[in-house]
């Protein structure tokens, strides 16, 4: 019965070995040797020039994929909210830092500043302080996600970067209490 297990592999196999044997140029045998010897070398030419400008393409290819792969890995939301004068995180926004640690395990080489916000009321120093205690507590949260501490850098701007300029409601100044991440 172990010969089972291995009934699979062998058959695709098989199929394999069958496609690349049917992957010839199919064409036809020229009538003299003169004229085969300049055919080969021209499809001996033709097929290095080609494999090379095709590996070429397909090399640049390859990397602007990896980039818009990258791109397309990359959490759509790039910015959560706080509540007043919080820094600690609001559980709806978990799912959004676990897409941001995941992309940022996933590419090692990816960095992203953490920028911390405030709304204007308080002082600026408070604010700035604020600002850098929301960056903090969301780096604290990556970091325990297992993304490394040098993908990350936490700016604060306090209230001087301002979603919202003269905040008046509530929906207002909350729009400028966030912490954004910019990659």
């Amino acid at each position: 019965m172990d010969l089972m297990k291995y009934s699979k592999p062998f058959a695709l196999a098989a199929v394999l070995a069958l496609v690349a044997g049917c992957g010839g140029s199919g064409g036809t045998q020229p009538a003299d040797e003169t004229e085969d010897e300049v055919t080969a070398e021209e499809v001996q030419t033709s097929d290095g020039a080609e494999t090379s400008a095709a590996g070429e393409e397909s090399g640049a290819n390859a990397e602007a994929m990896g980039e818009d792969a990258m791109d397309a890995m990359r959490p759509e939301v790039m910015t959560i909210y706080f509540d007043f004068d919080k820094s600690n995180i609001r559980s709806e926004f978990y799912d959004v830092l676990n897409g941001h640690a995941a992309y940022l395990q996933a590419n090692p080489d990816a960095q992203v500043v953490l920028e911390g916000h405030a709304d204007e009321r308080g002082t600026r120093e408070y604010n700035m302080a604020l600002g850098e205690r929301r960056g903090n507590s969301v780096q604290r949260y990556l970091s325990l996600q297992g993304v490394s501490a040098d993908q990350m850098e936490v700016v604060s701007y306090g209230e001087e970067r301002p979603v919202v300029r003269a905040a008046d409601t509530a929906e207002e100044h909350a729009k400028n209490r966030r912490v954004e991440f910019v990659y």
